[in-house]
């Protein structure tokens, strides 16, 4: 089933139908030298499409586990993800990396970028590997660097380029494939506190714009800048709040 709106008709009709994430009772095991790790207790969230949501949580509240989850790189140990209105939950390696590529844009700490490559061409690759052909793929390339105020930058390589502007190359790169979801794993990390208020505003602007965006972080001034915030504890969601303090 490819039309969108056929699949999100498929989530369960007590959902809203512009849900674009959904889990229920997501559970993630690992099995560290014969002892299990309940890494994920039974997690329920509902994301709306256009919702700018933080998850937040100390080291071992499990957000790096859902993160892997709700970003297609991980399979739940027990549960139902939607995503998209893509069953997820119960998708293998193949389908799971399908569904990866054309519905999630990834924005990480460290850029990920290639260092010889120009700002246009790091930009370019997620259309490469989708098959577009080099003049399409350039120009929605561009488009996407002058989405970010990167216009005048697009023949400069990663060496070239101060922090904040490599990661608004790796946001311009995430949003090329026009994704249902931007989810961005402490963006700021390796950032200034100068820098990383431009890259939070950028990604204010792109939510005002129609994004649907989740930002994992550990730093409550920087969850601040999401429109709702999601708390993780000892694997469960322990608060689910919008930014007046409001039950989401």
């Amino acid at each position: 089933m490819t039309d969108t709106a056929e699949r999100m008709a498929m989530l369960p009709p007590d959902l809203p139908r512009d849900a674009v994430i959904v889990t229920r009772n997501l559970q993630r095991d690992y099995d560290m030298g014969g002892e299990v790790v309940h890494a994920l207790r039974g997690v329920d969230v509902v994301i709306r499409k256009n919702e700018f949501v933080a998850i937040m949580g100390p080291s071992g509240s499990g957000k790096s586990t859902l993160m892997n989850l709700v970003g297609c790189l991980d399979s739940p140990t027990a549960g139902e993800y939607w995503l998209n209105g893509h069953r997820v939950s119960e998708l293998g390696d193949d389908a799971l990396a399908r569904i990866r590529n054309k519905e999630i844009g990834f924005v990480f700490q460290t850029f990920n970028l290639l260092p010889r490559a120009t700002a246009l061409h790091n930009v370019e690759l997620p259309l490469v590997y989708a098959g577009i052909g080099s003049r399409e793929r350039r120009a929605i390339a561009a488009d996407a660097l002058d989405r970010v105020g990167l216009k005048d930058r697009m023949q400069h390589r990663p060496n070239e380029l101060s922090g904040g502007q490599r990661q608004r190359v790796a946001i311009a790169r995430a949003l090329v494939n026009t994704p249902s979801i931007l989810l961005a794993d402490e963006p700021t990390g390796n950032l200034d506190s100068g820098t990383s208020q431009e890259i939070l505003g950028l990604f204010e602007a792109l939510h005002d714009e129609g994004q649907t965006i989740v930002l994992v972080t550990h730093e409550a001034d920087i969850a601040a800048h999401a429109r709702r915030q999601v708390h993780l504890k000892d694997g469960r969601v322990e608060r689910d709040f919008g930014t007046e303090g409001r039950p989401a």
